[in-house]
């Protein structure tokens, strides 16, 4: 059986949500907004999960999820450390915070065999996006994003960070990571690269939520790209990150072709801990629409 590998990045600390997001309970037996991403995975044909997490996290994922999900399906464990660099990168001992998302799917390189999802650990995505994602997976040269729009991603209660799809023609020609806000009856975006502009996108803009599909190639592109990024930011080695949707622009100007697809799902996040209480209701609706089972994993 090909192997079709769902990464999970959950190496971030949470600081706005206030602990390990992860971790959080959201459903009606204990489960986790994880829980839910891979219950849908492997409805739609992923067969191996590899979570990128930080290593003092190990004991208490295994705890808490690993252990169980691994009578379901082929579990790895790969870790995000400050000091899994190419050579010539000097990062401050003290830093603490990850790398960024590109940088975790570097640290777990040795799992990842062709093609392979790749989501965070704290969003819910809904259950067709995970079916969107599989079926624009197999046998394929390009890379996916599956797209959400950018106003029903918004939070209420602050600022969010969302990487931004610009497209002409049918084509992606730029991913613009951004903290946006919510502006009279438009989205503000500022770009976290200072040197470009303050944008305003409409309310169905397409945003990246970070579900996309890759090749093994970006795996090139992140490795000769990082030496360069981090040297550019000597002056900021303590919170520069080196992020997927810069890797994937850059992919874009070699030639990578960018497919976007929609799903009918709705995505919800806890960026604040105001957040929970919706995301639960939502849920509970979701398993009283037959969509998921009431417990998830008996």
């Amino acid at each position: 059986m090909n192997e079709k590998t769902l990464v999970i990045l959950a190496a971030g600390m949470g600081s706005r949500f206030g602990g390990l997001k992860q971790i959080e309970v959201v459903g009606p037996n204990n489960e986790f907004i994880i829980d839910y991403s891979i219950y849908s995975a492997l409805k739609y044909g992923f067969n191996k999960i590899v979570f990128i997490i930080k290593e003092e996290n190990e004991s208490i994922f295994k705890e808490t999820i690993g252990n169980r999900i691994s009578k379901y399906v082929k579990v790895e464990y790969a870790y995000q450390k400050n000091d899994d660099v190419v050579s010539g990168i000097n990062i401050p001992s003290d830093r603490v915070k990850p790398l960024g998302t590109a940088h975790a799917i570097y640290c777990a390189r040795k799992y990842l065999n062709g093609n392979f999802g790749v989501i965070t650990s704290d969003d819910f995505y809904g259950d067709d996006a995970f079916r969107v994602l599989s079926n624009n997976l197999d046998n394929t040269n390009d890379y996916i994003i599956v797209g959400y729009p950018i106003k029903s991603t918004m939070s209420e209660n602050g600022s969010v960070k969302r990487g931004i799809i610009i497209e002409k023609d049918g084509k992606v020609i730029d991913i613009i990571e951004s903290s946006c806000e919510i502006e009279n009856d438009k989205i503000k975006c500022t770009p976290l690269d200072s040197s470009k502009d303050i944008f305003y996108i409409e309310a169905n803009h397409p945003c990246s939520m970070l579900m996309n599909g890759f090749t093994k190639n970006i795996l090139n592109t992140i490795e000769y790209t990082m030496l360069d990024e981090f040297n550019k930011h000597l002056d900021d080695l303590d919170n520069f990150e080196l992020l997927l949707p810069d890797i994937m622009s850059k992919d874009i100007k070699n030639g990578q072709n960018i497919k976007v697809v929609t799903t009918t799902s709705t995505w919800m996040g806890i960026t604040y801990k105001e957040d929970l209480d919706k995301l639960k209701k939502f849920i509970s609706n979701s398993i009283n629409d037959g969509i998921y089972p009431n417990n998830l994993w008996n």
